[in-house]
């Protein structure tokens, strides 16, 4: 302690202490009290009296001297440690589980917050990302992994981030002539990894074009008949060449596929219809046509899950395409006939979660229907933010069912097993001979009395021999026994010439099974000469009456070693 206070009094320590360690000490002395003033008499004033618990008492300053050092080197030691990992520090909160929403749709609508405070599987959070068609690139396997990649912006410049989608939700149109956009091979590589989705990708990728979905309908057409489906005729042409059939004038031409084909033209006589074979030939694609309607207004039904609801377009500008200029949108009664065009088309290609209809109300009073839309159809009316509110717990729904059910295990490549070379000789058959268990025979369980003298218990079951014991019969050669009438053979039932060949055949197993790499479990010389002599099933340990023969076993046992190695 003396040294410590010699060493803190050298004012050169002090200064090349850091900044922030023993403040206390780099801080002044604070300035001491003027001693008091003489008396009027001058004589000095006495002393003020001091007990002796004063004296005794240490110095002030030295207390909070030492304590500051201390305390600093206390505080330099938990720095160190925490920092080299020796300390535990303070745990860190576990991230929050959640799930990952793909939502392909247009930037307009902000899907996030629609979604926000929404939870899966009980405590699942739901993440959304969103991005359009032309912002995405997915890389699949077969074993069920997918990693998307996204363009986002940030700070004016594009970044790519990966993730892999538990669900998706796809509002884009994957098939667009009108934009050049063909984006079908993304929605391949999500159905190639078996990500869920609203609708299904299989019904997506179907849908992508207009005639193939039609032609569904057609055969909806047939089995309910034209009064409770009225579907417009139309005709098919693969291209240009085979627009030669003169329809009934006037038709309308729709040129191209699916959402925003490449045009719809009215056609009202043989000339103009040549002319637009020639504009077919242009596109190198295939067009439709059908009988002119001259409509009073336009039918939408749409299904959102089990909502329902219908809307009714009048066109206010004249104009023949009841979807250009100015029309008059509003809602109208959903009747059982709309509903069964909507229910109908929903079954298609195995079920669509969202779907619309759309038919044209001519000014004939008859209805026709034109065309199913998916989950790419857009909102309109008053209530769109309703539908989004639908769509966003359908979605919920959805992924908690799906996600909730037991996950397919990755696909393994079978493991293939190379077959070991055996022994030729007697120890494959040996080898052979062990791996297959017999059953007990009729004889062995019919008898009576077990070996070790005990009655009502059948003898234990033992391994079969490869080769078959032999009975010596005066009258002619030696015969084979029966597989029925084999009996039990020990140590006295055998003679001296196959006692020995019995043990040189179990000690040849032995050798043969490590060079040949057999793969059952070596047998050291003990166990080998028990199982030639039908012993290595019996129960020695069972009671204490059979110690003597256990002493007589294992007599024989030393007999038979000393007859096998004796020279």
């Amino acid at each position: 302690m003396n040294y410590l206070r010699r060493r803190l009094s050298d004012s050169s320590f002090i200064s090349n202490l850091p900044n922030g360690y023993m403040t206390d000490l780099q801080k002044p002395d604070p300035p001491q009290p003027p001693p008091p003033a003489p008396a009027s008499t001058g004589q000095a004033a006495p002393p003020p009296p001091t007990s002796p618990a004063a004296e005794r008492k240490p110095p002030p300053a030295a207390q909070p001297t030492g304590a500051g050092f201390f305390s600093s080197i206390t505080n330099v030691v938990k720095q160190t440690a925490a920092s080299a990992g020796l300390v535990e520090q303070t745990p860190v909160t576990a991230p929050k589980k959640f799930k990952i929403l793909l939502i392909i749709d247009e930037p307009q609508q902000e899907w996030a917050k629609l979604f926000k405070g929404k939870k899966v599987l009980g405590d699942y959070d739901i993440k959304v990302e969103q991005a359009e068609f032309s912002e995405l690139n997915v890389v699949s396997h077969a074993n069920g992994t997918c990693s998307v990649a996204m363009q986002v912006l940030r700070n004016g410049s594009k970044v790519v981030r990966s993730f892999k989608p538990d669900f998706v939700l796809i509002r884009q149109h994957a098939y667009s002539m009108t934009k050049n956009e063909d984006f079908r091979n993304l929605i391949i590589g999500l159905q190639y990894a078996g990500i869920p989705s609203i609708n299904s990708l299989d019904s997506i990728y179907n849908l992508c074009d207009k005639p193939w979905a039609f032609a569904q309908l057609i055969s909806t057409y047939r089995s309910l008949g034209p009064e409770k489906f009225p579907l417009i005729e139309q005709t098919y042409y693969p291209n240009h060449k085979e627009m030669v059939t003169m329809p009934t004038f006037p038709v309308v031409v729709k040129i191209g596929h699916a959402h925003s084909g490449v045009g719809k033209v009215k056609v009202d006589n043989h000339s103009k219809f040549q002319d637009i074979a020639s504009v077919v030939a242009l596109t190198q694609t295939y067009s439709t046509s059908e009988p002119f309607v001259d409509s009073k207004y336009d039918i939408r039904i749409q299904k959102i899950g089990t909502n329902y609801k219908a809307y009714m377009r009048t066109s206010i500008s004249g104009n023949w395409k009841s979807n250009t200029g100015s029309a008059m949108l509003e809602q109208v009664a959903m009747t059982d006939r709309y509903k069964l065009w909507v229910d109908t088309c929903s079954e298609l290609f195995g079920g669509l979660d969202i779907c619309a209809v759309k038919a044209i109300h001519g000014k004939d009073g008859k209805d026709y229907i034109t065309e199913v839309v998916g989950s790419s159809m857009q909102l309109v009316g008053e209530h769109q933010a309703e539908d989004r509110q639908l769509i966003c717990d359908m979605v919920v729904a959805k992924m908690s069912q799906v996600l909730g059910k037991t996950p397919i295990a990755a696909l393994q490549r079978p493991t293939t097993i190379q077959p070991t070379q055996s022994s030729s000789g007697p120890a494959r058959n040996a080898s052979a001979s062990r791996k297959a268990v017999q059953a007990p025979t009729p004889h062995s369980v019919g008898q009576g009395v077990s070996s070790d003298g005990q009655h009502g218990q059948p003898p234990p079951t033992r391994p079969a021999r490869a080769v078959p014991p032999r009975r010596h019969n005066s009258k002619g050669p030696v015969q084979p026994l029966p597989a029925e009438e084999e009996p039990a053979l020990g140590p006295e039932s055998q003679s001296g010439p196959e006692r020995e060949a019995a043990i040189l055949h179990a000690a040849g197993e032995q050798r043969a099974a490590p060079d040949k790499g057999q793969s059952h479990p070596q047998l050291n010389k003990s166990q080998s000469l028990s199982n030639a002599f039908g012993l290595g099933d019996l129960p020695f340990f069972s009671t204490a009456g059979e110690e003597v023969a256990k002493a007589e076993t294992i007599r024989n046992l030393r007999k038979s070693f000393a007859n096998l190695f004796s020279d």
